[in-house]
């Protein structure tokens, strides 16, 4: 009787320390979705460009840097060099990310399955379009505006930042989008091995 009481209570408090591991990382995963929220945040109120903003936050996050992917993403931002008519930058860069963590090798160009790829992008697409209603940069200023902008005309551009741009809105949207993205990549365990 003594032994088997004894191992119970020994599972009892292995169920209790795994319940609290797995609450640990819940917290953990929670901090670092955070983390990417404000990087990205501050990053875009600071250097602006939404895409890249998304890339480094992300990068920042989990401590993986690439230069090639940060700079690709350059003309990206504003709805694509600031025409805002089409796909918004920071979508893109969480796009660019994930693609990057799981996407298709050159060495493997004829593997034409990239389901895995195509499942995590709709992911992020689902998650702008649950809070945004869209992904199209237009829309969405729409929708945190009131109104669109086209950014490439200067007067334009100026009314933009006036509005909040860089301070409350467009932050929000690249902020969410570094979030969403390290969720997706902490859920499905993309990290590359150290």
């Amino acid at each position: 009787m003594g032994s088997l009481f004894a191992t119970v209570i020994e599972l009892v408090l292995v169920e209790s320390a795994c319940g609290r591991l797995e609450m640990w990382e819940m917290m953990k995963n929670e901090k670092l979705a955070e983390k990417a929220y404000r990087l990205a945040f501050e990053y875009e109120k600071i250097y602006h460009g939404c895409a890249q903003c998304v890339v480094a936050a992300v990068q920042d996050t989990f401590g993986l840097k690439n230069d090639d992917i940060f700079k690709a993403v350059t003309g990206c931002g504003g709805g694509g060099g600031g025409l805002c008519d089409s796909s918004c930058g920071a979508y893109v860069g969480g796009n660019v990310m994930l693609s990057w963590l799981i996407g298709r090798e050159r060495s493997n160009f004829d593997n034409i399955d990239v389901s895995k790829t195509y499942e995590l992008v709709r992911k992020l697409h689902k998650k702008f379009i649950e809070k945004y209603g869209c992904i199209i940069c237009r829309d969405i200023n729409m929708k945190i505006f009131g109104r669109p902008y086209y950014t490439a005309d200067p007067d334009e551009y100026r009314k933009f930042q006036e509005d909040g741009s860089y301070t409350t809105k467009c932050t929000g949207v690249v902020g969410d989008a570094a979030k969403w993205v390290t969720e997706i990549i902490i859920q499905e365990n993309l990290l590359p091995e150290k």
